[in-house]
Formats: C-alpha cells, structure tokens, sequence
C-alpha cells in the first residue's frame, strides 16, 4: 500500500505572480497593515490592494484582521465588504463582483491537495463571487466554485460545488435549502 510522502513534494510548476522582492514586500504590508487591528482605516487598505496590483472598484470596504494572500490576483467589484478577520488565500485569481459581502471569518480557498497522489500535488481553482451574493460568518468558500449572483452561504457552511443564483445554501457539504427572495 502506497504511503503519502512529503519529503518529494514539489511545488515547483505554481508561480504566484509578481516578483521575489514584490512578495516580501507584499507579506510585511499584509502584517502590518491588513492583518492587524493597529490600521482600521479603509481608504489605506484599498489605496495599497491597488498599489500592489489589485483590481477594485469603487466604495470597497476592507475591514480589520483580513488576510489576503496575493493582491495582484484579486478583483472586486463596486460597494463590496471585506468582513473581520476574513481570509482571501488566494493562490490564483479571486473574482468578487458588485454587492458582495464577505463576512467575518469566512474564507476563499483557491488552493487543496491530490490527496490520492503519493507527492500531494497543489491543486488550484478560481473563485467567483457574482453580483450580491454573501458568504455568511466562517464559511468556506472551496477552490473552482462560481457563487451564483445573489446566492447565499450560511454561516459556518463550506461550499465544494458551484452555487446557483438567488438560492441559500447550508451545511457541510453546502445544499441548497431555499430561494433567496429579495423585498
């Protein structure tokens, strides 16, 4: 029987972007300034996302204790929230539309592992957050998922597959357990 053996993974083949120096920078800028409480100030967050290379739109609310893993690698769309303590590990391209909220705890995974091959390979997916949707208070978010627009993860749920529009979903894994109707 086949063991797991960390000792040849490689994640050579994965490029995050952006150069060495840039990372570096990118990792202090993140400490001190996003991942702590010491900054709560918005217009300073939003002002170094887009200094180093993220897309965002207009009225974005970056909140305290967010982690974002490569700026470079996020779009935001207007008037979207960015809730406490919230966790962007994103290894590849995050896409977050117009009126969507993140709220506090919740993370978007882009990155697993090949559980079945003996070297744990990294496997990578996009995330897309449509138009108004909301991922709920510690809820998960999984590598290659599309949040339909308006759709809901509840609090605590973790979402392994696509998200249809205008629907809430709950559990782990994440079902769909009724329509979202907007008054």
């Amino acid at each position: 029987m086949q063991q797991t053996d960390l000792s040849i993974y490689n994640n050579h083949p994965y490029n995050p972007g952006g150069n060495a120096l840039k990372r570096l920078l990118w990792y202090y800028v993140n400490a001190v300034f996003f991942k702590s409480m010491l900054f709560p100030v918005n217009g300073l967050k939003v002002s170094l996302l887009k200094l180093f290379g993220a897309k965002l739109g207009k009225g974005v609310v970056i909140k305290p204790r967010v982690n974002i893993k490569y700026p470079w690698l996020l779009k935001m769309g207007n008037h979207s929230w960015i809730g406490e303590g919230a966790w962007i590990d994103n290894l590849v391209l995050v896409t977050i539309g117009n009126n969507v909220c993140i709220s506090q705890g919740a993370i978007l995974e882009t990155g697993s592992h090949n559980y079945k091959k003996r070297t744990f390979n990294l496997i990578t997916g996009s995330i897309i957050l449509e138009d108004g949707a909301w991922i709920g208070c510690a809820a998960v978010v999984n590598q290659g998922v599309v949040v339909g627009s308006h759709a809901v993860l509840t609090s605590g749920s973790v979402a392994t597959k696509n998200l249809e529009p205008y629907f809430i979903y709950q559990g782990n894994p994440a079902v769909k357990v009724r329509p979202r109707t907007i008054e």
